[in-house]
């Protein structure tokens, strides 16, 4: 009998756990998801916006401790998501708690390197904030004809940019015992050496996954994202 595994995803800035909800038609029945709700957005709609990525971690941990019974279990987290997903692993060796199998992180350079882009989202007007969300993607451009979606969704994902971007990268590199898997848009702005700098960040195997499209490859490479997370565990 295969064995039985939890996957803990985290999304990305202004994501709820509604972005994973298609990944169940195509995950493995011996994979149990939980797609974890990040304060200010779905179910958690009116509990406090995070403040930096420590007290984001700290708010997944009480969520995700509990779910730590001895089953093997791995974490994905796609951009901010990855941030999050990386240092909840930091956190979980730290108080010695069962360790994840497999982390996978996805449409983020490694932690220790500096991202090649100054600019500061969080900090711009909101018409120029609007105008860049729009250009990154992920976000229909119809969603802004709104007014009340926009007064909805526009603090939170001013809150998810600064807490990304304010995020202190580790000034050493503790890396994680388990393999890890690294999940890139072949259209994303980021470095080599961003995307390989991964490879310093596990003791065991770090293996690289392309995929066409840029930043939002998740939401349009489903099938495939899913298909190597099956294969994977």
């Amino acid at each position: 009998m295969k064995k039985k595994f939890k996957l803990f995803c985290f999304p990305y800035a202004g994501g709820s756990s509604a972005v994973f909800n298609k990944w169940r038609q195509y995950l493995d029945k011996k994979i149990e998801l939980h797609a974890v709700e990040l304060a200010g957005r779905g179910r958690r709609i009116y509990d406090p916006l995070y403040d930096s990525i420590e007290e984001a971690v700290e708010d997944v941990y009480k969520m995700v401790s509990g779910l730590l019974d001895g089953t093997p279990y791995a974490i994905f987290g796609h951009s901010m998501g990855g941030i999050i997903a990386y240092e909840l692993a930091q956190k979980i060796r730290n108080l010695k708690q069962p360790p994840p199998v497999h982390a996978f992180f996805s449409g983020r350079g490694a932690p220790h390197i500096p991202a090649n882009n100054n600019k500061l989202f969080y900090k711009m007007p909101d018409e120029e904030f609007k105008k860049e969300i729009i250009e990154l993607g992920g976000t229909p451009k119809e969603f802004f004809d709104l007014p009340e979606l926009i007064d909805a969704l526009l603090p939170t994902l001013r809150s998810d940019f600064k807490i990304a971007e304010t995020y202190e990268k580790p000034k050493d590199v503790k890396p994680l015992n388990c393999d890890i898997s690294i999940f890139i848009g072949k259209k994303e702005e980021l470095t080599a050496e961003q995307i390989h700098g991964w490879k310093e960040h596990s003791k065991a195997v770090c293996t690289v996954h392309y995929f066409e499209g840029e930043h939002f490859f998740i939401n349009e490479k489903t099938e495939k994202i899913v298909k190597i997370i099956n294969h994977t565990l």
